[in-house]
């Protein structure tokens, strides 16, 4: 059953002090999402790449326009950024189920996250060297990095089945998802202080970037350190390999994949909330991406505004995550993601209709995309440990992870195609719902009870 995976030798306090330990890591790694991922380094490299191929970075009055080699082949350094994310997620949508079925086989998956963890901050902290005309380490620290943070999550993720029982899940969720969107925040804040003051404190644009680069990759670094210290091992309870998995770990963990996506047929409510997670998940996601040229190209809003803008969503997404755990607590995880996607078409029909230059209707939605972002994130985490047997979390943890991954491009291919035939942000935006509908319509159908029967897991009280 799937509570044999909770040491029930622990006390409820203790239990709760290991869990307060495992909420530090989305504290860790937000500060790498955030500074690094979603706002610091892409334009920074793409400064470097510009210098390697033009001499000097361009600017809006002479643009570069000449591009790199890479792999034999031309491209503009504009896109080289998005071009290395590309191929991080493809090939972690390779590499992530072996991650997760290596993971269920160790009895030290502590140590096998901290191992991720450490490995991505150590690649995090060499963008530190990354200037003048060097855009191959950066390309190549880019790429290393975001394959270790999804290993880690794989890990992580399945931690989660270990130290919570089902009636904790959604709580314990949220608080890890509040407190990562609040560390990612607060990092952020004094990250951009240091950003924008940096002649007053002496520094230039360019060491300014890379000592928050270095700052992120430190706190991701220093803060893994308590998960670490306060997560306990657990033996391992997976089943006995099969004689098509004779071998080593890393033998037994490509077999085991394989046992895991042929078994997945026998949890239909498994695979289907997967796949209605890939739907809504890739709206959510690209509505994150495509906010920033959103709010610039098309409400007219400067900088200065949509990177406070940023940091608003990011505060008020630590409260959203919390206020959707309790109504979860009430209502059952299922109707609130249900709700939360409701809101999230609300959202982008709210954009459609949005006018130029009204700051205070911008905010207002921005607050709005708070409120649901972490619980939705937080919410299907929590759900979906519910849905996956005993011992085989981070096999399935991986390939929710891998599956985000290898379909993420969907939303971004939907928004680019739309905005190129109708030459217009609108319509891009508001064609997300089209995604939102689907996830939305397959998860009504995910019948809970059943899926969590057919797992062998005890169902919490509200489902």
């Amino acid at each position: 059953m799937g509570e044999e995976q909770l040491d029930t030798g622990l006390s409820v306090v203790a239990r709760h002090k290991e869990q307060r330990s495992w909420y530090f890591y989305d504290w860790a790694n937000s500060a790498y999402v955030t500074t690094i991922a979603t706002v610091l380094f892409a334009p920074y490299l793409t400064a470097v790449a510009e210098t390697a191929a033009c001499g000097a970075a361009g600017t809006v009055a002479d643009p570069c326009t000449s591009n790199l080699s890479v792999l034999g082949l031309s491209v503009s350094p504009g896109s080289l950024v998005f071009y290395v994310v590309t191929a991080a997620t493809i090939f972690s949508a390779l590499v992530l189920p072996i991650v997760g079925a290596f993971a269920d086989r160790s009895s030290r998956k502590k140590h096998v996250l901290a191992t991720f963890a450490w490995a991505g901050s150590v690649a995090a902290g060499g963008m530190f060297f990354v200037q003048g005309a060097n855009w191959q380490l950066g390309a190549a620290l880019l790429f290393v990095a975001n394959l270790c943070l999804g290993s880690s999550l794989v890990v992580y993720d399945a931690i989660l089945c270990q130290i919570a029982a089902p009636d904790e899940r959604d709580r314990v969720s949220s608080r890890g998802w509040a407190l990562g969107y609040l560390g990612g925040g607060v990092l952020l804040t004094v990250n951009l202080g240091v950003v924008t003051l940096h002649d007053s404190l002496g520094l230039s644009t360019a060491m300014a970037v890379r000592l928050c680069l270095l700052s992120a990759a430190a706190w991701w670094a220093a803060f893994t350190v308590i998960p670490f210290l306060g997560l306990r091992n657990r033996p391992s309870v997976a089943v006995a390999a099969p004689a098509t998995q004779a071998g080593g770990m890393v033998r037994q963990s490509f077999g085991q994949l394989w046992e895991t996506l042929k078994d997945l047929r026998a949890f239909p409510m498994t695979l289907l909330f997967l796949v209605a997670y890939l739907f809504f998940n890739d709206g959510i996601q690209t509505v994150i991406v495509a906010s920033s040229t959103y709010g610039e190209k098309e409400l007219g809003f400067s900088t200065q505004i949509l990177i406070a803008t940023i940091l608003l969503v990011q505060f008020v997404a630590f409260g959203g995550a919390l206020l959707f755990g309790r109504v979860a607590n009430a209502v059952g995880a299922k109707s609130t993601i249900m709700f939360g996607l409701g809101v999230w078409m609300v959202v982008v029909v709210i954009a459609y209709f949005l006018p130029r230059e009204q700051i205070v209707l911008f905010l207002s939605l921005a607050v709005l995309i708070g409120l649901v972002l972490g619980g939705t994130q937080a919410l299907s985490r929590s759900f979906f440990s519910q849905l996956v047997p005993a011992g085989r979390e981070a096999e399935y943890f991986s390939l929710y992870q891998a599956g985000e991954r290898g379909t993420s491009w969907l939303g971004t291919l939907t928004f680019g195609l739309v905005h190129q035939w109708t030459d217009s942000y609108r319509p891009a935006i508001v064609a997300l719902i089209v995604f939102f509908a689907i996830g939305l319509v397959l998860l009504s159908r995910v019948d809970a009870r059943r899926g969590i029967a057919d797992a062998g897991n005890t169902a919490p009280a509200v489902v």
